[in-house]
């Protein structure tokens, strides 16, 4: 006769109880704690919807993954768990076994499961294996915390799946006792109004990342205040405006409501980027002046920006710290760099990644930048692509990074001598002119990756990505 492992008895004795219907008449708490997570999957594979609620209720650990196991949404699945919670969550006085605090409906930790039923137990990582021996003995909550309740939230229709329907309806009767908890909420398709609605029934303090991606009025961007202000652990916010409109800011960050303004006020965000933004004058100063701990970094792209908006970046301390500028489709030909300049010189000293590409500048306007960028001495990417600028311009820049020695990728244009009357690259004048660039640089420094024109070269499809001194193609 072979012998069993006792893993092996638990699982044929909870087998055993569900296929005669035994559970309804054991108590489920008076169980070993081992046998809950094997029966609970094959109550779970086998459709027992009473069994499954009698489980949550004596449900022996301080988290129940049922989204690694449940990959696709199953309303009666689900209602089955939701009802074992109703009866826990009613008692003003928990019982002394129930440890349940959190119902995570994410796919992300399918080995609490495979631990429990015996596969591939050796594989599993000692992070795994000791949060199977220390759950019992996390942090319990006071008599009278609410259940959290996790998921991911992508809502990439206008409404919400049955699944998602029943459990924000659920949620909502149950306000003060029960906490939705999304730490990235991602809006693709739900009008805004709906959205609004939806973020009432999610815990604030969860959010650490939002996206929407439903275009709505940048002046009704205000509406959104008072939800972000109670976001208090938010990182990460993309907001997409009509016509390609969008501000984007990451970092920890404090939303204060201003509906004077249709832009939000923003204290600790280390990261934005905006982009398409009219009227950015306006925008620009009233999100510089709220800032109170220094930017890292700062995108802003696909505009035209006058004197008096570089007049502005020029002057906020929030910028004076940037290690990432990032200057990107936007028509420069006619504006005044020198405030650029002076934006360069604040920090010259932090700086790593300096982007102005696409800019349409010109050689006065790169000669305006050449004393504040050889100032740089952090640099490590720059990138100069989409100017009009000559040869000798080229040369001038090219000298003036002499002592960049951190320099590890530059980006330049072709210059305007090796352009065609369409503004093509003619690549056989292009040839002997990143010659003499590369003789310029190579008096003053060694070159790690660099690269002249178009990239990738349609020639031979070499990139930036490449370790390469110098590009040129046979």
């Amino acid at each position: 006769m072979s012998l069993q492992s006792p893993s092996r008895l638990l699982e044929l004795a909870g087998q055993s109880l569900l296929r005669n219907q035994l559970l309804t008449i054991f108590t489920p708490d008076q169980l070993p704690r081992e046998v809950f997570p094997l029966m609970f999957m094959e109550a779970f594979r086998m459709r027992r919807f009473e069994a499954l609620k009698l489980m949550v209720q004596a449900w022996p650990f301080v988290r129940l993954p049922l989204g690694s196991l449940m990959k696709t949404p199953h309303l009666e699945t689900l209602q089955a768990v939701l009802r074992g919670l109703d009866t826990l969550v009613a008692q003003k006085v928990r019982p002394r076994r129930w440890k349940l605090q959190v119902l995570d409906l994410r796919d992300v930790d399918g080995s609490f499961w495979a631990i429990w039923s015996g596969v591939k137990v050796l594989s599993c990582s000692p992070e795994a294996m000791s949060k199977r021996q220390t759950v019992e003995d996390c942090p319990r909550m006071g008599e009278h915390q609410p259940l959290k309740v996790f998921i991911d939230l992508c809502l990439k229709e206008s409404t919400l799946d049955e699944c998602l329907s029943y459990l924000y309806g659920w949620i909502h009767y149950r306000r003060g006792l029960v906490h939705l908890c999304c730490s990235k909420v991602q809006n693709y398709s739900m009008p805004t109004s709906s959205f609004r609605n939806l973020l009432e029934r999610i815990y604030p303090e969860s959010i650490q990342e939002l996206e929407v991606w439903k275009k709505f009025s940048l002046n009704k961007t205000g509406k959104f205040a008072p939800y972000l202000s109670q976001m208090s652990n938010l990182r990460k916010l993309f907001l997409a405006f009509g016509y390609g409109c969008e501000l984007y800011v990451s970092g920890q960050q404090q939303f204060i409501p201003d509906l004077d303004f249709p832009f939000l006020c923003l204290y600790y965000p280390q990261m934005l980027y905006i982009r398409k933004i009219s009227n950015i004058k306006e925008h620009l100063e009233h999100l510089l002046r709220y800032l109170k701990n220094p930017l890292w970094a700062f995108t802003f792209c696909h505009a035209y920006l006058a004197d008096e908006d570089m007049e502005c970046l020029s002057q906020y301390p929030s910028l004076s710290q940037l290690k990432e500028l990032r200057l990107t489709y936007i028509l420069m030909w006619t504006t005044n760099l020198e405030p650029l300049g002076v934006l360069l010189e604040k920090v010259a000293a932090t700086l790593k990644t300096l982007v102005l590409e696409d800019c349409r500048i010109q050689d006065p306007q790169l000669r305006a930048l050449l004393p504040a960028l050889s100032h740089c001495s952090q640099l490590t990417t720059f990138c100069f692509r989409g100017n009009e600028t000559s040869t000798n311009a080229l040369k001038d820049l090219l000298r003036h990074t002499g002592g960049l020695s951190k320099l590890g990728l530059e980006l330049y244009p072709a210059p305007l001598e090796s352009l065609d009357n369409r503004g093509h690259v003619n690549w056989e004048i292009l040839a002997p002119i990143r010659a003499e660039l590369m003789r310029t640089l190579r008096e003053v420094r060694q070159p790690k990756r660099i690269f002249f024109g178009p990239t990738p070269c349609p020639s031979c499809g070499s990139g930036p990505s490449e370790i390469v001194d110098f590009h040129l193609c046979s």
